[in-house]
């Protein structure tokens, strides 16, 4: 009681500030107004003019003044000066309390101060209910005033959002908030200046996600179609609801799209809000395959903006091309007529991975080790460890990267969890601290209680699980062909890793223009495949290892297998001789090995063929459809020839039909005819 005089007499400059718009606000109940002048110091301060409610007010809380009787002496006086001060200059307040009071209560409303240290309303609160409706809203705006303001690209990309659907909270003008404002998912929207969308502002990037502003002009048109009264409010907007994959899928597909549309190139930093709104959907939805499609994808989009060796243009394209791939699968009526509520759910679990969780403890756990991989990524060495675990019988892969250029010889000695990288390939561990992903990655934990202990293997892989073995190559090649298509498969890491038993070496070829070597081993059937293997630097001794292996007493050959050119191939990543296991890309190299030299081979016109469709289709996911230089859609016709050349009538009608869309403007019809050109190109290369 002893600051309110001088509370009071510092208020007169903001009432004069605001005389006009105090007078046109609306009345208030008197509850309302009693409480603000009783216990709201800081609305008295910004004009709520309640002087002549104060003597009442005073005179119901005696115990409050009898506490202070210096402040209730003073009190009088300061009273009796204050008029003349506050109407000083304000021909309002001059007018009298009359005038004042009808004025106040849109001030005691909108205190700054009580706002500040309230939580927001909720829609059932006295705040979130609007007590007239307001006079504009930026739903107001027409769609030609949109396409005028951030063109009719953008609002095409707006209104695949609006299709998918997306949830947005609406933020009415109102006293002491008098800018209308949107909450998206991606970012906020205000509209400053009534009626000019030219002022609306938005936290993102200008020119990069201008869709936004037409995402919160729906927005403020549901809430004015079914929340007129609310001030603040949460909308649903778009969506038919009906997508079998879930809005998590169709918006990883409207992600891919985007990127498409753009190309690596074009596709700015902007994107994170969205790449976080995708991975939360899928990871509500539990659709793992699609969340590391979309985990590849962005790696591969930051990759390029860093500049980095690990951005690979066909692997975007596979990326983008597998999102689109999943959603189709799902969506496909035959499967859902065919085998009923079961048969959509196991396709669902098959294609989206719902049923896999994100990680699984293996407890103890023994895993024999199957060889190991090295590649190079720009300056940094990737070594796979294939590990065959019994108890699951599946293949799990170790991943390990390390910033150096050292070979695989030398990071044999690498540690993990206490265990060389050469025991833990050619040997076997037995380990109390593993988990492994839902892609088939292992981890081993490095806890002191948790031990991972490491033994010699003689290499008998004979007691691995049946599933593993693939000892009838006819059977593996009938495996190999009934495979779905690789976009629409189990995100397995080393879901084609078999160990094969041999039963004799044919032959064994060197190219030296490809440094490749090949050997053709047959089973105990007779029916025969190809164990290939090219050189790499980061792994020198792999060839002479596995020349000196296929003249040694060969037992076995692991290794991840295809089919190509009619034959099952075998990419091996060890061998198990009588008494021991050689990991080719851990070995030092042995110049004496003479592997001989491979007969001429004729040049492959089909394979020439989808290479170069390959590669044109990469290359416009690179540039992005909205970016195709004038030249693309006649390369795309030749190409479309030349499938059609060697007898891929449907991939070149593909092709062709992709050519016949580009534009300067390119829509969803542009963006499906690549992926139905992709994914028909991609699934012969994969039968070839």
């Amino acid at each position: 009681m002893a600051e309110l005089p001088a509370t009071l007499a510092d208020g007169p400059a903001t009432l004069v500030d605001g005389p006009a718009t105090l007078a046109d606000r609306p009345a208030v109940p008197e509850s309302v107004i009693l409480h603000a002048a009783s216990g709201t110091a800081d609305a008295l301060a910004e004009g709520s003019g309640v002087l002549a409610e104060v003597p009442a007010v005073l005179a119901d809380d005696p115990a409050t003044l009898a506490d202070d009787p210096a402040t209730l002496a003073d009190l009088p006086a300061t009273l009796a000066d204050l008029p003349a001060a506050l109407t000083e200059g304000s021909p309002v307040l001059a007018e009298g309390p009359a005038a004042v009071t009808e004025a106040a209560p849109a001030s005691v409303e909108g205190s700054p101060s009580s706002a500040a240290s309230q939580p927001p309303p909720s829609e059932g609160s006295a705040d979130a209910i609007a007590t007239e409706p307001p006079d504009w809203s930026p739903g107001e705006f027409t769609e030609a005033q949109l396409a005028a303001r951030i063109g009719e690209r953008m609002l095409a990309a707006a209104r695949r959002a609006e299709r998918i659907g997306f949830v947005a909270r609406v933020h009415r003008a109102r006293p002491g908030h008098p800018v209308p404002s949107v909450e998206l998912p991606t970012a906020t929207v205000r509209f400053l200046v009534p009626r000019d969308l030219g002022f609306a502002r938005t936290d993102a990037v200008a020119g990069v996600r201008d869709d936004v502003l037409a995402l919160a002009v729906w927005a403020f048109r549901e809430a004015d179609a079914h929340f007129p009264g609310l001030n603040d409010v949460q909308v649903q907007v778009g969506g038919d609801g009906a997508a079998p994959g879930g809005p998590g899928l169709d918006a990883a597909v409207a992600l891919a799209g985007l990127v498409l549309r753009e190309g690596a190139v074009h596709v700015g930093a902007g994107l994170s809000a969205d790449v976080v709104m995708v991975r939360r959907a899928l990871e509500a939805g539990r659709m793992r395959w699609p969340l590391l499609a979309v985990d590849d994808l962005v790696a591969q989009l930051a990759a390029y903006r860093d500049r980095s060796a690990r951005y690979r243009p066909d692997a975007l394209a596979d990326h983008v091309a597998e999102i689109f791939a999943r959603r189709r699968a799902v969506s496909s009526t035959g499967a859902e007529a065919g085998d009923g509520r079961t048969g959509v759910r196991a396709l669902r679990s098959r294609v989206l991975g719902t049923e896999e969780a994100s990680e699984t403890p293996l407890r103890r756990a023994r895993l024999d080790g199957l060889g190991a991989r090295v590649s190079a990524v720009g300056g940094d060495r990737v070594v796979e460890v294939f590990l065959a675990h019994a108890d699951s019988a599946t293949v799990l892969v170790l991943r390990r990267s390390y910033e150096t250029t050292d070979a695989g010889p030398r990071l044999a000695g690498r540690k993990v969890a206490g265990v060389s990288l050469a025991a833990l390939a050619g040997g076997a561990v037995v380990t109390e601290s593993a988990a492994r992903s839902a892609s088939r990655a292992v981890r081993l934990g490095t806890r002191r209680l948790s031990r991972t202990e490491a033994m010699t293997s003689r290499g008998s892989w004979e007691d691995l699980p049946r599933a593993l073995i693939a000892d009838d190559l006819g059977a593996l090649a009938a495996e190999l062909d009934g495979l779905p298509p690789r976009p629409v498969r189990a995100r397995v890491e080393a879901e084609l890793v078999r160990v094969v038993p041999v039963a004799e070496v044919r032959s064994i070829s060197y190219a030296p223009g490809a440094q490749r070597l090949d050997a053709v081993i047959t089973d105990a059937a007779g029916v025969t495949a190809v164990v290939s293997a090219t050189h790499a630097a980061c792994a020198p001794g792999r060839l002479d290892s596995m020349a000196a292996a296929l003249r040694g007493d060969l037992r076995y050959v692991a290794g991840s297998v295809r089919r190509s050119g009619g034959e099952v191939v075998i990419d091996p990543t060890g061998f198990a001789l009588a008494d021991s296991v050689v990991v080719p890309d851990l070995t030092d190299a042995d110049r004496t090995a003479d592997p001989g030299s491979a007969p001429a081979q004729a040049p492959d016109a089909l394979g020439l063929a989808l290479d170069e469709a390959a590669a044109v289709l990469a290359e416009l996911a690179h540039g992005g459809l909205q970016h195709a230089p004038a030249t693309v859609p006649d390369r795309l016709r030749a190409t479309a020839r030349r499938l059609r050349g060697v007898g891929l009538r449907r991939a070149g009608e593909a092709v062709e039909a992709l050519a016949a869309g580009l534009g300067p403007d390119p829509g969803d019809a542009a963006v499906e005819a690549w992926v139905d050109a992709h994914l028909r190109v991609n699934l012969a290369a994969e039968m070839r």
